[in-house]
């Protein structure tokens, strides 16, 4: 991977020499199909570039990734490849104020979702392909200057297999056996895109009149594998999608502006969905082959509106370099659930907002390697390891505020603004602020100094004082801040007071916003209100801050959490309790035990869900070790309890019904579960399709109750991708020093699984049941890391280095184990050092979250 960086100082240097004009890209994919599959299979690419040096006779280079390349000519002069080409950058000397650079090259099929993706269906044989590139995989399938901000119109061609359609940026024709492509506006290469072969395709159509009375017409189209046509609802992505396309054209005045809009749903994707203009990929997971929640839905339309965000926040308008990636993530993490709240059914994304997406912006920002919203980005494996929880959800939570702050109709106009201004060219942060001061009037300078350029989430945590008649004489916020990042910062919250009315609901009775600044801010239009049984100090969620109690507030929450009315006050006290137990200020038991009280009562089922998820994890990392079993024990009843009240065929019913399969671990959870599975045993309402079949069988294959034969009969029954996914985690899950060994050598040392069979067999080899099977890896672990990372693609170093990091042997020799790796690897690649540290920070916490719940 180092061969194949690139610094900021290089993009930089690059930029103030070259502009570009034109791209003219002609792919061959006709190998995509036939032959063996010995590697690497290649295909032809064809790349030419025009451009302008403002330094003629300087020297710079072009980006490729290739197995080879044929020819290399500059401005007519042909050079010998073997000279010019080492691997990942051609050399390019003595260049013309106006240049032509034309290479010839055979670029690889990718197995690793990085590039040109090839993915052979198991269920029929057919070959789909796809492009993935952010931050800079364009240079796996043509030649370019791979960095943002030299943007440049595209002219694509394609050649592929007979009875195949090409998808691409613009609106493609065939033509004598050629897919050619209509050229793009300016874009930046990274988010140009290709999507191949013989896949399901839907159509429709946006329209609307806009303010001058032009029409605009947007052709839209939904596409996936032949073997999900059946369960593709095109129907539901098409209604988010105009929704979407009617809140953005309502609120930015600035039409699309590339054309047609197609979503394409795509296998073994690395990532939730890419932003491609025209040609928007999508993971495939979101089109569901069984029975799922609401939540699944609405995190499908959160997606959709995302990558439509980036329309104009990230493609029309770029950043310049990485370290401005917010510019567009934070945007569109924001308006995803800005628009999806106000456009579509999903009305309550607020709520999942700050109970889920926060949470990931809590644990990035308490990491070693936390960093401001605009980073410090120096080379490319920097920028890959920022698409993170600050970058997204603290950036989107730090916009809420800013929308607070400024006022909504400010933020808009500023958006309009920077649109117009900016259109098809590349930004920073100062041209944003810029426009958002003139829209609202308030020097943005110390607002971006403290929420945009440093590190670290503030706690806020309230203070009260009663007078003799019961009454509050003073109502108070500290702010404090972690001794690694002692930054405190100014927050626009709103203080919420809440007490329980006649009939038991716990309510709130009176509401203040306040500009919190400093160590302690005294609310003063609370003060004579009602003694109250509960503060809530983010009350609306309009900050991003870890929310603490006083003591009177944590006593009603062990009481009657369950009884708080509202949704999002009850989901900020959940995250708020398990912020708790993450920084070992509440014991794992105590967290679980809240769990088994309430969680039955929740009604917002993307709620629910989470609360599995931080249960399950409080049990495996958090819990005193010699608790786990009776806290196995304990969440397995209260699942099944849950389970067997539910109502039938409700869709929390099947969210117990999978927790159950989670936490499951004795003989009677395993019978119940075998009997669903054979028909044997059954809950009302509750429909055991194929997706929770395999949920089923994995415990039962982690604690030796099914064997590879049972597995291999599922397979047969649902012999598709998805199918095979699922057995090959499944297998890895077996309690077996001998499986354990096959599925380590199958990722560490081989590259013959694809990146989805890589992520399943991690997933099936890291059970928490599996402490002593494992433990043997934890010393291996260390030995093999920095082989697999400079050996591996950057995607697959990640999913290898963070996914076997011994976090299950949670002792204090891993923890020194880890240190000793990290003082021998000073020098070591920086991205790799990072992760290697985040894993270790997560671990040092597990360790105090059990000395606490220790007792």
């Amino acid at each position: 991977m180092p061969g194949e960086n690139l610094s900021r100082d290089e993009a930089r240097e690059r930029a103030a020499l070259l502009s570009v004009e034109e791209y003219e890209v002609s792919l061959d994919l006709r190998s995509a199909v036939g032959g063996t599959d010995s590697e690497p299979r290649t295909f032809r690419s064809v790349t030419t570039i025009r451009f302008r040096s403002a330094e003629p006779g300087a020297t710079s280079f072009a980006d490729l990734i290739a197995p080879s390349v044929t020819a290399v000519s500059l401005n007519g002069r042909d050079l010998d490849p073997g000279a010019v080409f080492d691997g990942s950058r051609i050399l390019l000397e003595d260049l013309a104020e106006d240049n032509e650079l034309v290479v010839d090259a055979r670029c690889a099929y990718s197995r690793t979702g990085e590039g040109m993706h090839r993915f052979v269906d198991p269920e029929d044989g057919e070959v789909y392909l796809y492009t993935q590139y952010e931050p800079a995989d364009s240079r796996r399938v043509f030649a370019g200057f791979e960095q943002p901000d030299l943007k440049a119109p595209f002219r694509f061609e394609v050649r592929a297999p007979e009875g195949w359609v090409v998808w691409s940026n613009g609106v493609g024709e065939l033509t004598d056996g050629v897919w050619k492509f209509a050229g793009t506006k300016p874009i930046s290469t990274y988010i140009t895109a290709f999507v191949a072969g013989p896949y399901h395709y839907v159509t429709d159509s946006y329209e609307r009149v806009l303010d001058d009375g032009t029409r605009l017409e947007i052709p839209l189209g939904a596409l996936c594998r032949k073997g999900l046509a059946r369960h593709f609802d095109a129907d539901d992505v098409f209604l988010v999608t105009k929704q979407g396309l009617d809140f953005f054209h309502d609120h930015f005045d600035s039409p699309y502006p590339f054309g047609k809009y197609d979503q394409a749903f795509v296998p073994e994707y690395n990532l939730g969905a890419m932003e491609n203009p025209g040609c928007v990929t999508f993971r495939e997971e979101f089109i569901f082959r069984g029975n799922v929640t609401r939540a699944a839905y609405e995190r499908r339309a959160n997606v959709i509106l995302h990558e439509m965000a980036h329309m104009w926040f990230g493609d029309l308008v770029t950043m310049v370099w990485w370290d401005d990636l917010w510019l567009k993530e934070s945007f569109a993490d924001f308006m995803g659930t800005f628009s999806m709240v106000e456009a579509t059914r999903f009305t309550n994304g607020w709520v999942t907002f700050a109970n889920n997406r926060k949470a990931w912006a809590y644990r990035a920002d308490q990491l070693p390697s936390t960093h401001p919203i605009t980073a410090d980005i120096r080379d490319l494996e920097d920028a890959k390891l920022n698409f993170d929880g600050i970058t997204y959800a603290k950036g989107a939570s730090v916009l809420k505020q800013l929308v607070a702050y400024v006022g909504r109709d400010a933020f808009l106009e500023g958006a309009r603004r920077y649109f117009k201004r900016h259109a098809y060219g590349n930004t920073r942060l100062g041209d944003l602020l810029s426009v958002l001061e003139e829209t609202s009037g308030r020097d943005l300078t110390a607002w971006s100094r403290s929420w945009l350029q440093t590190a670290g989430v503030n706690s806020l945590t309230p203070q009260v004082i009663l007078g003799p008649e019961g009454r509050v004489t003073e109502l108070a916020v500290l702010q404090e801040a972690a001794e690694s990042h002692p930054e405190l910062r100014p927050h626009r919250v709103a203080v919420g007071l809440y007490r329980r009315s006649p009939d038991g609901a716990v309510e709130r009775y009176a509401r203040a916003e306040v500009d919190v600044d400093g160590p302690r801010t005294v609310v003063e239009e609370l003060v004579g209100a009602d003694a109250p049984e509960l503060v809530l100090v983010n009350d609306d969620d309009l900050t991003y801050c870890k929310i603490r109690f006083d003591a009177g507030s944590l006593d009603t929450l062990r009481a009657g959490l369950g009884d708080i009315t509202d949704p999002l006050a009850r989901a900020l006290c959940w995250s708020a309790l398990w912020n708790l137990t993450r920084d070992a200020l509440m014991p794992a038991r105590d967290f679980v035990d809240l769990v088994l009280r309430f969680a039955g009562r929740e009604s917002d089922i993307g709620v629910l869900q989470m609360l599995h998820a931080w249960a399950n994890s409080a049990l495996a990392h958090y819990a005193a070790p010699g608790w786990r079993e009776t806290g196995g024990r304990l969440l397995a009843e209260g699942a099944l309890r849950e389970l067997r009240i539910a109502g039938p065929g409700s869709q929390h019913q099947l969210t117990w019904a999978r927790f159950l399969a989670a936490v499951a671990s004795n003989e009677a959870d395993f019978q119940l579960l075998q009997g669903l599975l054979d028909g044997t045993a059954k809950i009302d309402g509750l429909e055991v399709d194929q997706e929770l079949r395999w949920t089923f069988l994995e415990p039962l294959a982690a604690y030796g109750v099914v064997d590879e034969r049972v597995l291999a009969a599922e397979l047969a029954r649902d012999d598709t991708a998805s199918g095979k996914r699922h057995q090959v985690r499944c297998l890895a899950a077996r309690p077996s020093a001998a499986v354990k060994a096959q599925a380590w050598a199958s990722v560490v040392e081989s590259d013959s699984l694809s990146n989805a069979l890589v992520e399943a067999t991690i997933a099936g080899f890291a059970q928490p049941s599996h402490r002593e099977l494992t433990a043997p890896y934890a010393a291996r672990y260390f030995e093999v890391i920095e082989r697999v990372w400079d050996e591996r693609s950057i995607q697959i170093g990640m999913d290898v280095v963070r996914g076997l990091f011994p976090s299950l042997q949670d002792t204090p020799q891993t923890l020194e184990a880890a240190d000793a790796w990290l003082a021998s690897h000073e020098a070591g690649a920086p991205a790799l050092r990072r992760l290697v540290l985040e894993a270790r920070d997560d671990l040092a916490r597990a360790l105090r979250g059990q000395a606490c719940d220790s007792g």
